[in-house]
């Protein structure tokens, strides 16, 4: 397990980065509008995203 937890931080701060590298004032945008949002839009998105992550994860394994 631990042989794949590194990788998959290290592909997390790759993506993580990319945005603000490339293009820091559409991140900026993206991010002030992000700030806007209620609590629940906010729960719904990051519930999408834990459950896709696991979805991919229980596909590849």
């Amino acid at each position: 397990m631990s042989e794949l937890l590194w990788p998959a931080l290290a592909l997390v701060l790759i993506f993580e980065g990319l945005l603000p590298f490339v293009a820091p004032s559409t991140w900026r945008r993206v991010f002030t509008q992000m700030l806007q949002l209620e609590d629940g839009q906010i729960r719904f998105f990051g519930l999408l995203c834990v459950l896709s992550g696991l979805l991919l994860w229980w596909a590849v394994a």
